[in-house]
């Protein structure tokens, strides 16, 4: 799959509404990122106007990936540290890509943008944590170091709890 990856500073009704497609598709498919089933258009949309609200701020970089046709495949996102002894760190959350998108070298892209972006935003530290075992091979394929599981750390969509595993990596 050929993708554009661009990073938003403002996420339009057609950005949240194709945004918001990735989401309930990653929460349909089980994945452990905040949100339980039934998933919800209506909860996607409040998900991602928040999400832009806090863009809009600077707290965060949002990047998304287009396909060939222009649509919303996958997303990324690093949240800035806010505490004041930390101004050298972000994390990298809600990385998404839909099912139809994977296994083409999407998430590895969207991660190295990303990590450009915090690199040119003065960060030396990134940190994640993720349910999944396909994104842990990712991380480390990507040089991501593991820091170890927090059992039972969430839920996955359907109820049952979920493990996590940590990850850091320093940027040059």
């Amino acid at each position: 799959m050929t993708a554009t990856i661009r990073r938003l500073d403002v996420l339009g009704e057609k950005e949240i509404r194709e945004l918001g497609d990735v989401l309930i598709d990653c929460v349909e498919g089980g994945a452990s990122v905040n949100f339980m089933w039934p998933m919800t258009r209506e909860k996607a949309d409040a998900f991602w106007r928040s999400t832009a609200a806090s863009a809009a701020r600077v707290e965060r970089a949002v990047f998304v990936a287009y396909d060939e046709r222009g649509a919303i495949v996958g997303t990324v996102q690093v949240i800035w540290a806010p505490q004041e002894n930390q101004p050298h760190r972000g994390d990298v959350a809600k990385m998404l890509v839909h099912r139809r998108a994977r296994k083409s070298g999407l998430g590895a892209a969207l991660l190295q943008a990303a990590e450009r972006h915090a690199r040119q935003k003065g960060r030396t530290l990134l940190v994640l944590d993720t349910a999944s075992a396909d994104a842990e091979r990712l991380y480390a394929r990507q040089g991501w170091q593991r820091c170890g599981v927090i059992p039972d750390y969430a839920l996955l969509p359907d109820g049952a709890y979920c493990d996590t595993v940590v990850f850091w990596k320093r940027l040059e």
